[in-house]
């Protein structure tokens, strides 16, 4: 991994370099970027007040005033109160800025242009895809900042409790043959402080906002464990936080000296089923052990 990073800060310092955005304005436009980038959210998405800026820029909001009160004063954007809050201001495009715009677009444009031409089309689509995948990982990686994965403490039970009958509820997982009726889901800490077991909270400060664990599978053999009770509130989905639980929970499993890891789920849980699946689980034809789940209908096994 070390190589990698130092390979990837190399060409990150290089493209930086190439694409003119380590001296004071960019492409000869005699604009700096974040004056540019606020230019080019005011076209998207017509006005903007200066909080709304700031998040989309993923800068403070002093040094968004700063910008932005430089551009008011270059006549390219316009301030004008919020007639229901005086205290508000929502920020535009004038006219000089609609064109200052387009000739900004045009020089950036022409310059990923020329560069794609260099090469062929299989390498212009590797091009793509390697940065929107960077991208998606530095943005999920910068969301991912925010949470914190911990072992279980008593004093979770109760949010646990209430997260795992949310998300079951919310995916109609209620009544007879589902977990939402364990006795176990009101002891999580409790009930998995043995051994063989563990037992993991994913919080966002005192609120705990995912969780799930592993525990020998109740009528297996001694080397198969099975994936438990793993939900995560709506908020905190998509941002990869799933798998870094997922592959905490199966070092987690290897270091207890399981064989097998065993799960069951439902398909209309769409997100971790794809979550394992991309992770090595692979589905079979009928359910293992005694749990007393017996209204779900997908089943993964993973050989450790």
């Amino acid at each position: 991994m070390e190589s990698k990073v130092n390979e990837v800060r190399q060409y990150s310092r290089q493209l930086v370099r190439e694409l003119d955005l380590v001296k004071g304005s960019y492409l000869d436009t005699g604009y700096t970027f974040s004056q540019c980038h606020v230019l080019f959210e005011l076209s998207v998405h017509k006005s903007l007040n200066l909080l709304a800026l700031a998040e989309n820029l993923l800068i403070d909001k002093s040094n968004t005033s700063r910008t932005v009160k430089q551009l008011v004063e270059l006549g390219l954007i316009r301030a004008e109160r919020v007639p229901s809050d005086n205290r508000q201001k929502l920020f535009s495009l004038t006219a000089k800025g609609e064109k200052a715009l387009r000739a900004t677009l045009h020089l950036a444009n022409k310059q990923v242009e020329d560069a794609l031409g260099i090469l062929s089309e299989e390498q212009q689509e590797l091009v793509v895809q390697g940065i929107q995948l960077y991208a998606d990982a530095l943005k999920k990686s910068r969301l991912q900042s925010n949470y914190t994965i911990r072992s279980i403490q008593k004093r979770d039970n109760d949010q646990v409790a209430r997260l795992i009958r949310t998300v079951m509820t919310e995916f109609r997982a209620v009544g007879d043959g589902y977990s939402i009726g364990d006795p176990e889901v009101d002891d999580m800490y409790g009930n998995y402080r043995n051994k063989r077991s563990c037992y993991y909270v994913i919080t966002s400060g005192d609120q705990v906002v995912g969780c799930g664990g592993l525990g020998p599978l109740d009528g297996g053999d001694k080397f198969t464990c099975e994936m438990r009770k793993m939900f995560f509130l709506r908020e905190t989905r998509g941002i990869g936080l799933g798998r870094r639980l997922l592959l905490l929970l199966l070092d987690e499993a290897r270091s207890r000296d399981y064989k097998k890891c065993y799960l069951e789920t439902l398909d209309r849980m769409w997100q971790a089923n794809e979550l394992y699946q991309k992770n090595g689980f692979q589905l079979i034809e009928k359910p293992m052990g005694t749990t007393g789940h017996g209204s779900c209908d997908r089943w993964y096994l993973l050989h450790l």
